[in-house]
């Protein structure tokens, strides 16, 4: 699975429209309205590389009131949860 995080500017007037448009789209997992230098964070997962210029070019810079986008690869996920189940492989809690 490759991700790619795409930091969304947005027209200010329709920026949760925009956000429902968005993750409405084939490819995108989620979006978030962020404080900061975008307004919108979108999360792109696909199997094939190539998807993901078909997802972000194809589909999200079209939706209307897309002003800007810019996208960062994920190389690797380091999360807690993911951290905690690699470790709790084969081992049993003695908490009682």
């Amino acid at each position: 699975m490759i991700t790619a995080i795409v930091m969304i500017d947005a027209a200010t007037d329709s920026i949760a429209e925009v956000a429902e448009a968005i993750a409405a789209l084939p490819g995108v997992s989620e979006v978030y309205s962020v404080a900061g230098d975008v307004d919108l964070v979108a999360l792109v997962r696909v199997h094939e590389f190539e998807e993901i210029a078909q997802v972000i070019a194809g589909r999200i810079n079209k939706v209307p009131g897309v002003v800007d986008t810019a996208t960062h690869i994920a190389f690797r996920a380091y999360s807690r949860h993911d951290l905690e189940a690699a470790f709790s492989i084969g081992f049993e809690s003695t908490d009682q």
